[in-house]
């Protein structure tokens, strides 16, 4: 049978110009695997700072939401009355979490005002300029 294996001889040196290409390619992988192992080192990082100070930056200078302590009654529905200004005509009702919006007229004027279920009283008086 044909030996397909070559026989292994004892390194014998490279000529010059082998081994300058040999050495620039060492150098080049070593540059390339310290690069990336400083931007797998920066990613890292930045997840865990990330991580770590997203719950703090978050509520930093933020005020509380005011439904925070909402809760509907198990067993019965929830009674409110929203009182709104006298002469405050409803045009449309939105709701969103525990928050109802109403938007109308007060006096010629357009008008927002935003009820808060889990508080019981108008959060925002929003007038609206324009036309």
């Amino acid at each position: 049978m044909a030996n397909l294996e070559p026989e292994l001889k004892d390194d014998e040196p490279l000529d010059p110009v082998m081994e300058n290409v040999r050495r620039k390619m060492v150098r080049l992988q070593l540059v390339s695997g310290g690069i990336m192992f400083v931007s797998l080192m920066a990613v890292l990082i930045a997840v865990v700072y990330k991580a770590k100070n997203s719950g703090e930056a978050a509520n930093a200078g933020v005020v509380a939401p005011v439904t925070a302590g909402f809760a509907v009654p198990a067993d019965q529905p929830l009674r409110t009355t929203a009182q709104l200004p006298a002469g405050f005509e409803i045009l449309s009702v939105s709701q969103s979490g525990g928050q109802l919006l109403f938007y109308g007229t007060l006096n010629g004027e357009r008008k927002a005002l935003i009820f808060d279920l889990g508080v019981g009283r108008v959060i925002a008086d929003v007038s609206i300029a324009g036309r």
